[in-house]
């Protein structure tokens, strides 16, 4: 039984993300990778895991929307140059 129950919440979980943006996705994944990372770390040093939950999940959800916009300034780099180079334009920065 319980193994069915796994199995339900782990295909209820990936089907929930299938129409996430890229945004939400690597926010959503940062929160999930934090809070993990600052459960575990906060048990092995006795504190309170709920409390290093907390924490790591605010802080992976806001690394995880800060990665976000660096792919995206870089996507937008490499397709300002692309474009430049697909039409024999000097590159210019999409500052």
């Amino acid at each position: 039984m319980k193994k069915i129950i796994a199995i339900t919440a782990a295909t209820l979980a990936i089907a929930g993300c299938s129409n996430m943006s890229n945004t939400e996705q690597r926010t959503v994944s940062g929160g999930a990778i934090g809070a993990t990372a600052g459960a575990i770390g906060t048990a092995i040093f006795h504190g309170n895991p709920i409390w290093g939950a907390v924490g790591g999940a605010a802080v992976g959800a806001a690394s995880g929307y800060i990665y976000d916009a660096y792919k995206k300034e870089q996507a937008s780099e490499y397709n300002a140059g692309y474009d430049a180079g697909k039409n024999k334009k000097p590159a210019n920065a999409p500052n």
